[in-house]
C-alpha cells in the first residue's frame, strides 16, 4: 500500500484523536516499519489493518466507522494533491463514471504498483449511478467517504447506499443517487 496513504491517515488521526493516539496506535502495532512512513514509500496492507485495529480499540469506535471517516478525509488530500484529475469534471456523477477509464489510469501512472479497487458501471443516468466495487481489500467503507466528499465537492450531496454482494465486502453494490 503506498505511504501516502499512511501518512493521510495518521495525518487524520493526529487532527481527530490527538498526537498521543497516533503514538499508541503505532506503538502498540509491532509493525515492521516501525511507524516511520513516507509518501513516496511502499508498505505492507497489513499495516494499516493493524494502524486501525489498534485505533478502534484506542477509541472505542467500529473499524468500518474509521474507514469511512478516513474516506471523508482522503477526498480532500487527493483533491489538494492531484488538482489536474478532478478539473477534468464538472459533476460527481461524471467524476465517479470515469473512474476506471481516467482517474485509475492517472494513478496507475504515478504508483505503478498500486492495487486498486475496480468499479463496473451498472447503469448511469444524469442524476443516479450504479456501480459493483471489487476489491481484496475490502474497504468499501472508505469508497463511500471518498464518494461522499465527491458530491460535496462539487456543491451536492447523494443518497448512498450499498449492499454487499460477498459477506466479507470484497463486492459491494453502490446504488447512488444525486440529491436535488
Amino acid at each position: 500500500m503506498k505511504g501516502v496513504v499512511f501518512t493521510e491517515f495518521l495525518e487524520m488521526v493526529e487532527i481527530k484523536f490527538g498526537l498521543e493516539t497516533v503514538d499508541n496506535i503505532i506503538e502498540n502495532g509491532n509493525l515492521p516499519s516501525e511507524g516511520i512512513y513516507t509518501s513516496v514509500g511502499t508498505y505492507e496492507f497489513n499495516e494499516m489493518v493493524t494502524l486501525i485495529n489498534n485505533l478502534s480499540a484506542e477509541t472505542k469506535i467500529p473499524a468500518g466507522d474509521l474507514i469511512y471517516a478516513f474516506g471523508l478525509y482522503l477526498f480532500a488530500g487527493l483533491a489538494n494533491s492531484h488538482p489536474e484529475v478532478i478539473k477534468n469534471y464538472n459533476t460527481p456523477l461524471g467524476l465517479l463514471y470515469c473512474i476506471e477509464d481516467h482517474i485509475h489510469v492517472h494513478v496507475k501512472k504515478l504508483y505503478p504498483d498500486a492495487e486498486l479497487p475496480t468499479f463496473k458501471i451498472l447503469d448511469k443516468t444524469d442524476t443516479k449511478i450504479v456501480m459493483v466495487y471489487s476489491s481484496s481489500r475490502g474497504l468499501y467503507r472508505l469508497a463511500h467517504g471518498l464518494i461522499e466528499k465527491a458530491f460535496e465537492h462539487f456543491g451536492g450531496s447523494a443518497t448512498i447506499t450499498y449492499e454487499l454482494l460477498k459477506e466479507d465486502g470484497t463486492e459491494v453494490k453502490f446504488d447512488i443517487v444525486q440529491n436535488g
